[in-house]
């Protein structure tokens, strides 16, 4: 019995992943967003290489990186914008979502803990600890490129 639940929610998960149903976008928001634990939220390598992402997806994390990395390089102040851009090429990325198996599982174990940065960073509402966030979001990307490609 419980396998076939596990198989299930695997199932609804992984549809959830390529409808581009907006209700279905906004509940699987609701699910990446969910506290993890550290230890069940390590990021693995494949056979000590970087998992392959699909080219869809890949613009979507490669501007949300250019957007933070311009922002710190330009010396910004308008965090606000920063964290709607960001949650804005984070949703494209997600409704472009067409990977399955294990490099699928092993990146929503970057993206989780990414997007409550970027929902860390909208709701901050001092400067001085938005750009603390903003150094957090930099090196989740950073780690981006230690596990995908």
């Amino acid at each position: 019995m419980k396998k076939i639940f596990v198989f299930g929610m695997s199932i609804m998960f992984l549809w959830s992943c390529n409808n581009s149903n907006e209700t279905a976008h906004r509940e699987t928001e609701n699910k990446i967003e969910h506290e993890h634990t550290e230890n069940s939220e390590t990021i693995e390598l494949n056979n000590g290489e970087r998992w392959l992402v699909n080219e869809e997806m890949k613009p979507f994390i490669l501007k949300g990186e250019e957007m933070v990395n311009s922002y710190i390089q330009d010396g910004n102040s308008d965090y606000k914008t920063l964290a709607e851009q960001v949650k804005d090429q984070n949703s494209q990325l997600i409704k472009s979502c067409t990977m399955d198996g294990k490099s699928h599982d092993e990146l929503h174990k970057w993206l989780h803990p990414h997007l409550e940065i970027v929902k860390a960073l909208e709701n901050e509402a001092d400067a001085t600890k938005a750009n603390e966030i903003i150094l957090k979001l930099q090196h989740s990307y950073q780690q981006y490129h230690n596990y995908f490609q």
